[in-house]
């Protein structure tokens, strides 16, 4: 993996001095106008941040490792979270925990960041689908561990679940309790795991001999409560309104359970749900919450250890690393399971 780019090689680029770099960065109005264009040009094309955590590094390695999720109003994330810095605290590391919100610019930022504090390494749950907020953080030589997705055309470390398998689950339950008309409550369709979670629903009607017409998709902005309320009114607007809701995840269920109890549709009589995830919520819900589970806490946990793997000395990419290529990168595939509860429980 690439070293990160030094104030030496900004100079070397430019044509300055470290001396010029530096006023450029610190005292700009001190350098001339045509040099420090020449200088912030060579920043921008190698990707130069400063570290703010340089005096740390000359002494030894970060001890912190990053970890940048969806959404910390989430408790998949907190329990992901809860993993990875057990396995950090158990190797001597602090976690910086930080929240992109799902947004693709504020993921930028906080990649920005962890560049510019030289963490030891990041644990990533990407909100840009398009994978260039990954591409510019690769530039820096840090390495990354994704968590909760695989995306298309990296090489790097990854632990997630098999989102098709458990959108086979979750479809397969509810076509077995005799429901043929189902909603899928699917989230942002950029999201490599709602549209892993559709295709599995789909595998599992086809299975049972039914067509794709038989899941109708009601897709959110959002992966939280209010966006699973808003399709919950949706749902109730419907003239040939589905008998059964497979929701992306419990917080949308949730919201979707919500939605029924005001409406005064009987949850599961009228209407059976499922969620993913098997947060702690969903068991104590007012109609305990049928959901896929995920092992939150393992995949941290997992991840974190990738990584700690990965910049240890002798490990590839990791400062100070005294023996590159002996790291090889993998790809860990867990198994979700199905968590039976009340609210999916009503034959048809």
């Amino acid at each position: 993996m690439a070293q990160p780019v030094g104030i030496k090689d900004v100079a070397r680029a430019a044509g300055v001095s470290v001396g010029t770099v530096s006023n450029v960065i610190n005292r700009p109005d001190t350098v001339a106008t045509e040099t420090r264009a020449r200088v912030l040009s060579a920043i921008d094309r190698l990707g130069y941040v400063r570290s703010e955590s340089a005096r740390q590094l000359r002494a030894g390695r970060s001890r912190i490792m990053g970890l940048l999720v969806l959404d910390m109003g989430n408790p998949f994330f907190v329990d992901v979270a809860r993993g990875a810095e057990r396995a950090a605290r158990d190797a001597g590391l602090g976690v910086m925990v930080c929240n992109s919100a799902e947004s693709v610019g504020e993921e930028a930022e906080y990649l920005s960041l962890f560049a510019e504090q030289r963490v030891r390494g990041v644990l990533l749950t990407p909100a840009d689908a398009t994978g260039r907020n990954i591409a510019s953080f690769r530039r820096h030589g840090i390495p990354f561990v994704l968590v909760d997705r695989v995306s298309e055309g990296t090489t790097e470390c990854s632990v997630s679940v098999d989102d098709v398998a458990g959108g086979a689950l979750a479809v397969r339950h509810l076509v077995d309790a005799g429901h043929r008309s189902i909603a899928y409550v699917s989230g942002p369709p950029g999201f490599t795991q709602v549209r892993d979670r559709r295709t599995g629903a789909l595998n599992a009607l086809a299975e049972a001999g039914l067509g794709p017409e038989c899941l109708r998709e009601l897709p959110t902005e959002r992966l939280d409560v209010a966006a699973g309320r808003d399709a919950g009114a949706r749902l109730l607007g419907l003239a040939d309104r589905p008998t059964a809701v497979f929701c992306a995840n419990d917080l949308l269920a949730l919201g979707v359970l919500q939605a029924m109890y005001a409406a005064g549709v009987n949850v599961p009589e009228d209407l059976a749900i499922v969620g993913y995830d098997d947060i702690e919520f969903a068991a104590a819900a007012a109609v305990p919450l049928t959901s896929v589970r995920q092992p939150a806490v393992i995949m941290g946990a997992l991840a974190a250890g990738m990584l700690l793997e990965e910049t240890e000395e002798g490990g590839a990419g990791g400062a100070g690393a005294t023996g590159a290529g002996r790291h090889e990168h993998r790809r860990v595939v867990l198994q979700p399971e199905l968590v039976v509860r009340r609210s999916s429980l009503s034959a048809r």
